[in-house]
């Protein structure tokens, strides 16, 4: 095992007198090309490219002597210490940080950052960091090649969004420009590059500012759902409270998620499932539901994309699904959802031979059938008189083949 593992992070200045001393030791020297050509690298030094740092570990993991990681901006930041110091290696680091890609970008733009999502795409996890893009006024995307504004603004048809697009930060190659998501594919951007996302602005928290990064606490009412007057009426009876908070409880919508709403109606769950943070996008044949599920969306301060258009026909452009809930189409809907194979589906159905039609339809599609009779009835306190009664069949469809 090598004697000592440092790690320096390179933000493209002047390296540190730590950072140039523990360099000066160096017996192994693991970076990138432009790492490895710096003149304070000594010349008698094993040099690795790093590609995978995986495989660098083990090779220091076998060196006698010191060696030295090089790495762009904070390592301890989406970087190479956490890698490093995973148990099957057994490597104590000292670090020497650096400003991070993140920290940097923003700087370039002027703009604060303790309130912005931060996610790193690779071509694996592109899709989830494009739902966080959807899902969120202001987010910071660290891409790698295949994985870049292009292919983020490819995947953002139909959303708006300002991308500001730093490319080789704190070089001579330093570039910031600012381009409409619709445009970054018609341009061919420079490795390594960041990508700052902004969408229209959501709710302030009050006071001088937050206390947790990347979201604003404090921002909008409790509660998984919200009573259906808070939404101004037009609500459909698949989206009464109780009934609404078992169809998020058996979805679980979460960050990286995009969920689809169909039949959307007053736009009570796709604001609910927005608020857990997923990316939304909500579909209904009817002007006025469409308009509700705008306001709904702008009174909680959330990000949807609103589709109008008749399902199942409408959904055949919609980009992958994780999670659906289906409002209203009946089974047909139903049907053409599970063919596109999401994590999960809920539906409702109110009459036990309707639900047994859909339940067919998706164990015939390979999911695991769940169904409960939903009853809610509504008291009046003052007097502890029934107000209102309403009785649903919930189905939810689980996909065996796919984490849940």
């Amino acid at each position: 095992m090598a004697d000592r593992v440092t790690v320096i992070g390179w933000d493209g200045s002047p390296l540190t007198d730590a950072a140039r001393s523990a360099l000066s030791a160096a017996t192994l020297v693991a970076g990138a090309a432009h790492h490895l050509a710096l003149p304070e690298v000594p010349p008698g030094a094993e040099r690795i490219r790093l590609g995978s740092v995986a495989l660098a570990a083990r090779r220091i993991t076998g060196h006698r002597g010191t060696a030295v990681v090089l790495a762009d901006g904070d390592p301890g930041f989406f970087g190479v210490v956490r890698t490093l110091r995973a148990p099957e290696f057994g490597l104590e680091v000292e670090v020497v940080p650096a400003v991070s890609a993140v920290a940097a970008a923003f700087a370039r733009a002027g703009m604060p950052w303790d309130d912005a999502q931060v996610v790193v795409a690779h071509r694996r996890t592109l899709r989830r960091a494009v739902n966080v893009c959807r899902a969120h006024a202001k987010v910071a995307v660290l891409t790698s090649p295949g994985a870049g504004p292009a292919e983020l603004g490819l995947l953002m048809e139909g959303v708006h969004r300002t991308f500001v697009v730093c490319e080789e930060l704190g070089t001579d190659r330093e570039q910031v420009s600012v381009v409409t998501s619709d445009k970054a594919a018609d341009h061919t951007w420079r490795d390594p590059n960041v990508v700052i996302v902004i969408g229209p602005a959501g709710p302030v928290a009050a006071g001088d500012g937050g206390w947790i990064a990347g979201r604003a606490p404090g921002v909008g009412p409790r509660g998984w759902t919200q009573p259906a007057d808070t939404y101004g009426g037009g609500l459909g009876e698949g989206e009464a409270p109780l009934l609404r908070a078992a169809q998020l409880a058996h979805l679980g919508p979460r960050m990286g998620d995009l969920v689809w709403d169909i039949g959307c109606g007053g736009g009570a769950f796709a604001a609910d499932a927005a608020r857990a943070g997923a990316a939304v996008i909500a579909v209904d044949r009817d002007m006025q539901a469409c308009a509700r599920t705008d306001a709904a969306a702008r009174r909680y301060g959330v990000q949807l994309q609103i589709v109008r258009g008749d399902a199942p026909h409408v959904l055949e452009n919609l980009p992958e699904p994780d999670v659906v809930r289906v409002g209203g189409g009946g089974a047909a809907v139903v049907s053409a959802v599970a063919d596109r194979r999401p994590q999960r589906i809920v539906t409702h159905a109110a009459t036990r031979d309707a639900a047994e039609l859909v339940g067919r339809d998706l164990t015939e599609h390979d999911y695991r059938v769940e169904c409960a009779l939903v009853q809610a009835v509504e008291l009046d306190t003052r007097a502890w008189t029934e107000t209102e009664r309403s009785v649903a069949f919930l189905l939810t469809g689980v996909l065996a083949d796919r984490r849940a």
